[in-house]
């Protein structure tokens, strides 16, 4: 009979423990909604021919809805901020473990970065991450070392804290959250343009390290293991600046591995870019209409040269888009208002 009641207080404590976690967590909905991006991605319905890559210069420039109302092409984004090129590595391992895209497209501009800068980041991709080996190995790549790695298995070592601090997200979303992405794309409407961009700074070292050019192959090594065409892309944002030795690095490599490589930030005029109308942070990010005139380009792109196949006939698929453009339309005509 002790040994009962034993495990009935360890059952009670821990179970007082995760919820407690679940209730002072952030929920990610009405702040910070990048951190849904990771979780919205499991409750998708369907398969996606198309996966994009990258950190917040993939996110704010493909918007898959689009996509598909103007090609008929599925296509998710799996992007947050500031996620370095090894995180996406292991999100496209936990993607396979779902569905085979025939396409990646990786945004090239995470190569930029080869360490993580603040926790906040690492929380919005791993908080809300399934529990998997990749989820581990992300976090062995990720944790600055100021973080307990206790603290994702428990989060009320984390977020304690917030006791004081909850609002009503925390109660209504305790145990179900909801939808905030758009297939992984995240509107803003807001405009600010770009007036005059800083002068370029002269850096110490162009090279791109030998850990990121170590995970672009090991991506471009699991896209061919899985007969997936991998395509590289750099967005088409003005500032933080692209630089010409940044672009060699990308170009060479994608000649020795017979990749294709478009750097639509060479290609805003054909776009047809404005960037006193189309960034919501001066050229830093694309706003909605800067990304649908994107999408819009690089869709055709993508059609011509993939065979990619339009799925606006097949009635599941169709139905499943129907929903998300009348969501998609029903936020701008929201946010309209």
């Amino acid at each position: 009979m002790k040994y009962l009641k034993l495990l009935i207080v360890i059952i009670l404590f821990f179970g007082i423990v995760f919820v407690l976690g679940k209730l002072v967590s952030l929920k990610y909905i009405s702040e910070y909604p990048e951190g849904s991006f990771i979780s919205d991605y499991y409750k998708e319905e369907n398969n996606h021919d198309v996966i994009f890559l990258g950190d917040c210069e993939a996110y704010t420039t493909f918007s898959p809805i689009n996509l598909y109302e103007k090609y008929g092409i599925t296509s998710y984004v799996r992007g947050n901020s500031q996620q370095l090129i090894g995180a996406s590595y292991y999100l496209l391992q936990e993607t396979l473990k779902y569905e085979h895209p025939k396409v990646v497209v990786l945004s090239v501009g995470l190569m930029r970065y080869d360490k993580q800068v603040k926790e906040e980041y690492n929380r919005l991709l791993l908080d809300k991450m399934k529990w998997s080996k990749e989820k581990i190995h992300l976090m062995n790549y990720l944790m600055l070392d100021n973080e307990n790695i206790f603290s994702y298995f428990f989060p009320l070592l984390r977020y304690h804290d917030r006791i004081t601090k909850l609002n009503s997200d925390d109660f209504k979303y305790l145990f179900n959250d909801r939808i905030v992405s758009h297939n992984g794309f995240l509107i803003n409407q807001e405009v600010k343009p770009l007036n005059t961009l800083p002068s370029k700074k002269v850096l110490d070292n162009y090279n791109f390290s030998e850990s990121n050019m170590e995970y672009l192959k090991k991506i471009m090594k699991l896209c061919q293991e899985n007969n997936i065409t991998l395509v590289l892309e750099k967005s088409p944002t003005m500032y933080p600046f692209w630089y010409d030795e940044y672009e060699k690095q990308i170009i060479d490599f994608a000649n020795t591995y017979h990749l294709d490589y478009y750097n639509l930030l060479e290609k805003k005029d054909d776009i047809g870019l404005d960037f006193t109308k189309d960034t919501y942070d001066s050229g830093v990010h694309l706003n909605l209409s800067g990304a649908i005139k994107t999408t819009e380009y690089f869709g055709k792109i993508l059609k011509e040269k993939y065979a990619l196949q339009n799925h606006q006939n097949d009635d599941k698929i169709k139905l499943d888009y129907e929903k998300k453009i009348e969501r998609f339309y029903g936020e701008v005509h929201e946010k309209n208002n």
